[in-house]
């Protein structure tokens, strides 16, 4: 079977129609909470179950939703975080310690956040690695959520950082809607995290890295020119380093069968750069 490129599909992108991704916006709320408990789901990633009085209310619908999470201060043990004042969010007098993370799942044991540990660990997910029972945090957001299209069918991917979306993109699906997920990993039993989740209709595509570091491979890139296309109008969408997804969203945007509004591809993080902020433009030199 084919792949998506245009010049098998016969150009399907300048005719498929752009879907639109209804956006619900939530109240602001800056959420104090504490670590309830604590869960080691593979070598890599890390479970912390959040919980608190703060915490009702909290809602993220959209299978991309990002919280931002702050810890403790790694130096004085101190929590620094917003407040809300009136329609604004007020900056603490300390920067804060803060990441954006995806909320995994909320449910009537707390909220779930899950967490990459990196052989370099940022101040988050160092204080991750410690965090106990008892540790207080705070939350933000989301301030809105963007709900699924109603696509024909899915084209998602990503790094190990972008498995929580992938997992909720993947529950959110409706039934019997084909998806396509492209992974690449370091860990074989991270791909248990999304297998955990998948239907029959989902089609679970991995590729390991082996020794290679983290956002240095062009697995992704080659995948994605390589799956079989699906017929009618599909919906595209990656997360992970930034840097190895400039290929991979060129060549969904310029020489795929999407169409061009129905590509989103988010940078969580770069290589060499700390507190990547995901809204930067992945690609400089072609933005939205």
């Amino acid at each position: 079977m084919p792949g998506y490129g245009r010049g098998v599909t016969d150009d399907l992108a300048a005719t498929a129609p752009a879907l639109r991704r209804e956006r619900v916006r939530h109240p602001l709320a800056v959420r104090h909470l504490t670590v309830l408990r604590r869960r080691q789901l593979s070598a890599r990633m890390l479970r912390l179950t959040l919980g608190g009085e703060d915490l009702t209310g909290f809602t993220a619908d959209g299978p991309a939703d990002h919280v931002k999470l702050f810890v403790p201060d790694p130096a004085t043990g101190e929590l620094h975080a917003p407040r809300v004042v009136g329609e604004a969010m007020e900056r603490p007098d300390v920067a804060p310690t803060v990441r954006d993370y995806t909320p995994r799942a909320l449910h009537d044991g707390g909220l779930d956040i899950d967490v990459v540990l990196h052989a370099h660990p940022g101040p988050v997910s160092a204080w991750a690695e410690r965090a106990v029972p008892g540790d207080p945090v705070a939350i933000a957001g989301p301030r809105s959520s963007q709900l699924l299209p109603a696509a024909d069918h899915l084209l998602l991917g990503g790094d190990e950082t972008a498995l929580p979306a992938l997992a909720r993109w993947l529950e959110r699906a409706p039934a019997g809607l084909p998806v396509d997920v492209l992974v690449e990993l370091s860990d074989p039993a991270d791909a248990e995290y999304l297998a955990a989740v998948a239907r029959p209709e989902h089609a679970l595509h991995v590729r390991y890295r082996g020794d290679a570091a983290p956002g240095t491979t062009t697995l992704l890139a080659d995948a994605v020119r390589a799956v079989p296309a699906r017929a009618g109008t599909g919906y595209a969408w990656f997360a992970g380093e930034a840097g190895s997804l400039v290929a991979v969203r060129r060549w969904l945007r310029h020489d795929s069968a999407f169409a061009r509004g129905n590509v989103k591809v988010d940078g969580y993080w770069r290589r060499g750069v700390v507190a990547l902020d995901h809204h930067a433009p992945v690609d400089p030199e072609d933005v939205d």
